[in-house]
């Protein structure tokens, strides 16, 4: 299991807590650090059945930084909320966890992180 974090992130935090709860190994990306390849992105974008500005968190500097303000989310610009995620990884939403298995989610609420954790491990909603 893989999870792309920011450290300084609430969220981030809470996933990995239960990660660590559920007794399961994961590997740490940090993102910022280590972003993501365009290449990758898509993959991840694949496995949760979303596009790009789905994924990007508007109300981040960056985005306006970024000129996607109003850039319609739409087949014929996804190359360039592409582009902008892969230049500015903070855009992207965290934390995104990928299972063994390859269920990717975006862990931000319970619901999310269950899908990914084993349910042999005991982890529950609670």
């Amino acid at each position: 299991m893989e999870i792309w974090v920011n450290p300084a992130c609430s969220k981030c935090r809470a996933a990995t807590t239960a990660l660590d709860e559920a007794g399961v190994e994961y590997t740490v990306r940090r993102y910022l650090e280590d972003p993501p390849t365009r290449e990758e992105l898509e993959e991840v974008l694949g496995r949760l059945g979303l596009e790009p500005w789905d994924i990007t968190r508007p109300k981040e500097a960056a985005t306006h930084d970024a000129g996607l303000l109003d850039v319609p989310k739409d087949a014929e610009h996804r190359d360039r909320w592409l582009d902008a995620l892969t230049a500015h990884p903070q855009l992207i939403q965290r934390p995104i966890i990928t299972a063994d298995d390859g269920t990717t989610v975006v862990g931000r609420d319970p619901a999310s992180l269950a899908q990914v954790l084993p349910a042999s491990s005991g982890w529950s909603l609670a």
